[in-house]
């Protein structure tokens, strides 16, 4: 178990876009990704984390639980195959480091951080 941040290996975190890339590959159990304490896990967590890696990318930082575009359907496991694939080119750009891909992937309507969330309340 790992006790401080600074005691983390490289290989001991992921970014969105590494995690998505080792399960498309079969590398990673999907199901041990997630928010202890809650139901959030598995292949949903995955996607979201990398449409918020793409939005941090573009200098938009995002709260855990804000949800935009296709996200919710990730979550739900229910946004198919085109979506997967449209992530499987976010997560190549971000690890080409393609600032132009980056810029454009992130106004395509899936992805688009729009002016205004709604956010839920506890």
């Amino acid at each position: 178990m790992i006790d401080h941040a600074q005691d983390l290996r490289a290989d001991d975190f992921l970014s969105g876009a590494e995690a998505w890339r080792a399960h498309r590959a079969g590398r990673i159990n999907p199901d041990r990704f997630g928010v202890y304490g809650t139901e959030n896990w598995g292949v949903g967590e995955i996607r979201g984390n990398l449409v918020k890696d793409l939005a941090a990318l573009n200098k938009l930082e995002m709260l855990p639980w804000d949800e935009w575009g296709e996200m919710e359907a990730g979550y739900d496991d229910t946004a198919g195959p085109a979506y997967d694939a449209l992530l499987d080119r976010c997560a190549e750009s971000v690890a080409e480091d393609d600032p132009g891909a980056i810029v454009q992937l992130a106004t395509l309507p899936e992805l688009h951080v729009p002016d205004t969330l709604v956010s839920a309340t506890l």
